[in-house]
This record gives C-alpha cells, structure tokens and sequence, in this order.
C-alpha cells in the first residue's frame, strides 16, 4: 500500500533526531501500532546505513496492519555500539508518548494503542507491554508527561530473558555489559541490569495480551525463550497465544518454514480481538 508519511521526528536526542514513518490506511479503524524492526539492538555507523524502518524484509508486517485499517508507526531507534541499554528501551516508550499524545493528528485512540516487533524489536515491545510506562507529570515536555504503556502486543522471536541468551554479542553489545557468576557476587549488578531489560522478569497479571511467534529451528533466539513468555503469561492469567512456525529459522520470513501459517494474518486477528475488543 502507498500513503506513507516518511520520517516524522518524534523526538530529539542531543541533536539526533528520532524517526517514524506512519502508515496512514485508506479506511481508519481508529487504532494505532508502533512498530519496530529487528537489527539485533545494531546498526551500521556508517552515515549512508539503511535506517532500522526501512528495512525490507519488515516493511510487510506494517503493510498488513495497515490494510487491515490500522496507522502504523514504523520507527528508528538509538541502537549500539554507540547508543546501549536502555536507549533503545526509551525511545520506544518515547514512540508511544509521541503517538498517545498526538493522537488526534493520527486520527487514532490515545487509549488504546499496539505494538508489533520482531527479534530486537520484539524484545522492545514486550517491555512496551511489562513495563509501567507512567509519565512525567512535571516534565517540561507534554510529550513525555503521556503514558508509554501500550494496551496490546504481537512479538516475533523476542528475546525475553537476556541472562538465559548465553555469550552473545549482540546482547552483551546492547547491554553494554557481560553478565556471569553467581547472584549476589561481583557481578550483581550486571545481573540486575540483565533482569531489569528481560520482559520475562517483569510479567505480572497487569501486563497486556501477546500473541508470541517463533521459528521452531531459530538459533539466533532459541525457541525456549518464546516458551519461557508462554509459560509465565499462562501463569499469570494473561490473554497469550503462541504460533510456532514449524522448521523455521531467524527473520522476518521464517527461512525453513514448511508450510507456515498465515502469521500476518494471525498478528491482525490478534489486534483485532484484543486492541479493538473483539472487532470483526
């Protein structure tokens, strides 16, 4: 689809500035989704890199929400190795104040928005759905006195317990941190930072639905992670699906995948059922 408002700044970070594109449909249903691609927390630093919203292989993802009706808003954010934890984290919630805030521009509801990401982006958005998100209210920008919680969440191959990702170097890049030893050893605080940035520690009954889709023959996030959310969402009474996508690998369009489900489609119903409140 066409009707895309390219780099919108939605904020300002010492000069850099933050963009989104927003995907407006051709009929509105009235509700907006803040969308993040995957990069591994990682971008090039060269200045011609392609920026994280551009990224091919995740443009379908908006394209389908937004034929479904909905206004995405596809984002960039600060990502390592010159920006690290929790940069990226507060840039999404910057995205939802920003849109929550000008809502009435986007023709969307301020009280209920969604969030879809895949790998990195999956994992901001699952904090999107665990963290508080409360504003500021004596912030001098109106824009971070709005809430940064979202109300609904899809996640592909989302990392949620960064501790149990092992050596990986984008994890310990973004953290910019290694974590190792034993709970309260040397290395406490590295394994508070770890916890703190793991959507898993952070489930309670107030978190928000989230359908969770995984390859079954990811190594880049293993599946145990998408079970682990599972599990702890299923225990807390939390709305949760989990769509496997049998024999595939790490990407947008599950390499390997034998005979994959309709997961565009499922991520839409998903929205549809839970965002708009049981919506057609």
């Amino acid at each position: 689809m066409h009707n895309v408002e390219r780099n919108v700044v939605y904020g300002m970070y010492s000069g850099l500035a933050l963009l989104m594109d927003v995907y407006r449909p051709e009929k509105s249903n009235g509700h907006g989704i803040v969308y993040v691609n995957g990069s591994g927390w990682h971008s090039p630093m060269a200045y011609a890199a392609v920026g994280l919203k551009d990224v091919a292989l995740g443009i379908p993802y908006a394209e389908a929400l937004q034929a479904a009706g909905y206004t995405v808003f596809a984002i960039n954010h600060r990502q390592a190795p010159r920006f690290r934890y929790p940069a990226a984290i507060e840039d999404a919630q910057r995205a939802v104040r920003f849109v929550r805030h000008n809502s009435v521009r986007f023709a969307i509801s301020a009280a209920r928005i969604g969030a879809a990401g895949g790998s990195s982006g999956g994992h901001l958005v699952s904090l999107l759905g665990t963290l508080p998100g409360e504003g500021d209210p004596d912030d001098q920008d109106a824009v971070n006195r709005e809430s940064a919680r979202v109300q609904c969440v899809v996640a592909r191959a989302a990392p949620v317990d960064l501790a149990r990702m092992g050596d990986r170097p984008t994890v310990s890049g973004f953290m910019g941190m290694i974590v190792r030893g034993e709970a309260g050893g040397p290395y406490g605080v590295e394994q508070q930072a770890y916890r703190e940035a793991s959507p898993l520690n952070l489930v309670s009954s107030s978190t928000v639905p989230i359908l969770l889709i995984a390859g079954t023959r990811d190594t880049a996030v293993p599946p145990e992670q998408a079970e682990l959310m599972h599990a702890a969402l299923k225990a807390a009474g939390v709305p949760v699906d989990l769509l496997w996508i049998e024999g595939a690998g790490h990407g947008p369009n599950f390499p390997g995948a034998v005979n994959p489900p309709d997961y565009l489609g499922a991520m839409v119903r998903w929205f549809n059922k839970h965002l708009r409140q049981n919506a057609d």
